[in-house]
């Protein structure tokens, strides 16, 4: 599995930014720009300590497993292979979705907040921006917790590295 790369996270939130500022510019040329859901901020806080909490639980488990602590409970593969899919597909999709409101919350602080909807419009996108900023900080702490450990060229994945 390939791992994330933070460059191609912000170069799908900076295209998405460009693109949505463009866009609300047009959008708002011809009548009222539509507005940012208050739900935005709050789900993507959601997935984010979901993925956190994940994340959490699984270093535990593993650091419990790796001390031979007696009851320790492991990580199954293939959970943990399925949360890291998770946590890249929520950290690709928070990308997008927090440059899109990341570009129309620019578009709103260049035209001015004299309005109490603007203004609460451009708080509900950065709302949403730093949410998607913590979904992908903690895609990224999962996919870290769940790496393998490096293969030193004997075949067993760095289990004799310390021999």
């Amino acid at each position: 599995m390939k791992q994330l790369h933070i460059k191609v996270l912000v170069g799908l939130f900076l295209a998405a930014g460009v693109l949505a500022w463009g866009g609300a510019r047009l959008w708002d040329s011809f009548g009222t720009l539509p507005s940012v859901p208050v739900a935005a901020p709050v789900v993507l806080g959601l997935i984010a300590a979901v993925l956190a909490a994940t994340a959490f639980s699984f270093r535990s488990r593993l650091r419990a497993q790796r001390e031979r602590r007696p009851g320790a409970k492991g990580v199954e593969p293939l959970v943990a292979a399925r949360a890291v899919v998770f946590g890249q597909a929520s950290a690709l999709v928070a990308a997008l979705v927090a440059g899109l409101y990341g570009g129309v919350g620019v578009f709103l602080l260049s035209t001015g907040l004299e309005v109490a909807p603007r203004r609460d419009q451009a708080v509900y996108a950065a709302l949403s921006v730093v949410a998607g900023v913590a979904v992908v900080a903690a895609a990224i702490f999962l996919e870290r917790v769940c790496k393998l450990p490096e293969d030193d060229g004997n075949g067993n994945g760095g289990a004799d590295a310390a021999v």
